[in-house]
């Protein structure tokens, strides 16, 4: 079942996956946030109703047999089809995104901070699609900034990890001093 995922953190960044061409996309009545849910190690993004919010993020195409790894790489999350994703493709397509349903997260916990390298990771991706506005939208639209961020840029534990440059590092530390994001070093934590 061939069809597009609309995405919203790290698949924003083309360099995390192979699925070719991304395509900048907004998706209507969900708002991302930090969360935590059993079986991850850290914080993670997910998606929540929000009615009047509108989410940068970009499509891409995922050939049916690939569906399998993406649903593996998303393990915490739904994967549910929505119509409310507006994109530049001539055509109507089929889109799904990744969501984690009440009841299957919580908040994060002191030991499960956001992981820096993710976050820059992140950043480079909406930064790469949608130019200098890109980061400053993803960190308006997001929600749980008052969990802890684990500085791993020394020796960072994403696995997708895509080593940005001094920009992007330097916008996301903007961002999380303006945000007064409480950031904390590799030895302050172990995961939970």
């Amino acid at each position: 079942m061939d069809g597009y995922v609309f995405g919203y953190g790290s698949l924003v960044n083309a360099r995390t996956h192979d699925y070719g061409t991304v395509h900048p996309a907004r998706m209507t009545g969900w708002r991302r946030r930090w969360c935590q849910a059993k079986g991850r190690a850290w914080a993670f993004l997910a998606v929540t109703p929000s009615p009047e919010t509108v989410l940068d993020g970009v499509i891409a195409e995922v050939p049916g047999p690939a569906w399998a790894d993406l649903d593996q790489r998303e393990f915490s999350y739904d994967r549910v089809e929505t119509d409310s994703v507006e994109h530049p493709l001539p055509d109507a397509v089929r889109v799904q995104h990744y969501w984690v349903p009440d009841g299957k997260h919580t908040a994060p916990a002191e030991t499960q901070p956001v992981l820096l390298s993710y976050l820059d990771t992140c950043v480079e991706g909406y930064l790469d699609i949608f130019g200098e506005a890109g980061p400053g939208r993803f960190f308006e639209t997001t929600d749980g900034w008052d969990t802890p961020v684990l500085d791993d840029r020394p020796a960072p534990i994403y696995r997708r990890h895509t080593a940005p440059g001094a920009a992007v590092r330097e916008i996301t530390d903007a961002a999380l001093a303006r945000l007064s994001v409480r950031r904390m070093s590799l030895d302050m934590v172990r995961p939970g």
